[in-house]
């Protein structure tokens, strides 16, 4: 047990004392903060100058109704003609003007409107603002003309909320339940999904690494293979573990800073999201009461068995693949292209994984998700995507048990690969040959 401990705490410190850790473990965070100021900056990027633009309106529409102006563009209604507001853009006294068109039939659901301009065509962003303010108007202006009840015709407009209840469980849901669980979900298989694939990889480095340098002929002397390959899973996982939590740390520290800060504006940032992605915006009173409700429902949720959960199956996913990618990295030779085809049937459970996860997320009890989060291979990433959404606790009670059943024998099953291959130089190692090994007295 000593000695077990002692590689366990050369792995970790040699590691975590290491400039390049030490440079990622700081560094991802602030470029976390720097993306986050960049997005900002972007989607709160307005245009410096004003466009004024000039209104023709030779049917006496906006007798009724004004268009509505937004932070960058104004509209104004000269008493002139279309001709000669043509000629006032050409001589840069306006940005453009719009011919509003004598609306003959009010039934009719699209109206056509003529933009002029001399150079600057019109940006998207622009366009859709111009878009918006109008359609407003013209609401407006169809309501006063055809005399209809404004109040009654948004009594009409009301949005269908669907609050599911429980026939177990009478608390009401919020309405951003499923929105919130999945996007819950998504984010922990993710982070396993990367994780694994990360320090996995950093274990089968490791050895490989020490084989290739001869140091482990050294090692083998005082320690067994079981306690080397062991001491090397866990002093890696706790490296990995140390950098999760620091970063689980910073990246929200550094998030909420920068935008107590720079004090980006969520308005603005609305708009020029929508104006990227060409839909209309969301208004900034929606948006504040969508944060509340996903704010509720975060907190609504049962953390004190989800997080638990997570870092068992963290654990679990961990040393299940991590014992695979030490066996594997044993089997290798000088040559790291030929020994890469062994890494293959590791890798395609965790993709594959990670599919399921997306299905999962979106029908957490089907039954492609409800099995893939028993199978212990599958079960590391799409159980925590499910979690969010209170599985049975039948399916989380098997999960667990399969999980630790199957890791325990996979890490013999390494542990026996390990033995043999580590002190394997200059052949070129098959499945078939790895097989042989597992079953060697």
């Amino acid at each position: 047990m000593d000695k077990l401990w002692l590689i366990i705490q050369r792995e970790y410190l040699t590691r975590v004392k290491k400039r390049s850790f030490i440079l990622a473990t700081i560094l991802t965070p602030i470029a976390f903060g720097l993306f986050f100021i960049v997005v900002g900056f972007i989607f709160s990027y307005e245009d410096g100058d004003v466009k004024q633009i000039a209104i023709s309106d030779p049917g006496n529409v906006l007798s009724v109704s004004k268009i509505p102006n937004t932070k960058s563009i104004t509209f104004t209604k000269p008493q002139k003609d279309l001709e000669e507001l043509k000629k006032d853009v050409e001589d840069e006294k306006y940005s453009g003007v719009i011919a509003i068109p004598v609306v003959k039939n009010l039934q009719d659901k699209n109206i056509e409107i003529n933009y002029f301009y001399a150079e600057n065509e019109l940006d998207i962003d622009s366009k859709l603002k111009i878009e918006k303010s109008l359609g407003r108007f013209f609401r407006e202006y169809k309501i006063k003309e055809l005399g209809l009840d404004k109040k009654k015709l948004e009594a009409l407009e009301g949005d269908i909320s669907l609050s599911p209840r429980s026939l177990l469980n009478e608390e009401k849901d919020t309405s951003m339940k499923a929105g919130v669980g999945a996007a819950l979900g998504g984010f922990m298989g993710f982070i396993m999904y990367i994780t694994v694939f990360i320090y996995g990889m950093m274990v089968m480095r490791s050895v490989m690494e020490e084989k290739v340098n001869r140091i482990v002929e050294v090692m083998i002397s005082s320690v067994k293979p079981f306690q080397l390959m062991m001491g090397k899973i866990i002093g890696v996982g706790g490296v990995g573990l140390t950098q999760v939590a620091i970063w689980a740390i910073l990246i929200p520290i550094i998030s909420i800073s920068v935008q107590l800060i720079f004090g980006f504006d969520p308005e603005a940032m609305n708009e020029g999201a929508a104006g990227m992605s060409g839909g209309g915006g969301m208004d900034p009173d929606d948006m504040q009461l969508y944060a509340a409700q996903i704010i509720t429902e975060l907190k609504s949720q049962n953390w004190w068995l989800i997080a638990p959960l997570f870092i068992l199956y963290f654990l679990g996913g961990y040393f299940l693949y991590a014992s695979m990618f030490a066996a594997v990295g044993s089997a290798m030779g000088d040559d790291l292209g030929e020994g890469q085809a062994l890494t293959i049937p590791i890798t395609i459970p965790v993709v594959l994984a990670l599919y399921i996860m997306m299905v999962a997320v979106k029908s957490p009890n089907s039954s492609l998700a409800v099995w893939a989060s028993i199978f212990p291979l599958f079960s590391p990433i799409v159980m925590p995507s499910r979690l969010a959404f209170s599985p049975p606790a039948w399916q989380i009670a098997l999960s667990v048990v399969v999980l630790i059943a199957t890791c325990i024998f996979f890490v013999w099953l390494s542990a026996r690969i390990y033995r043999v291959g580590i002190l394997m130089y200059g052949k070129k190692v098959t499945f078939k040959e790895i097989g042989k090994w597992m079953f060697k007295g």
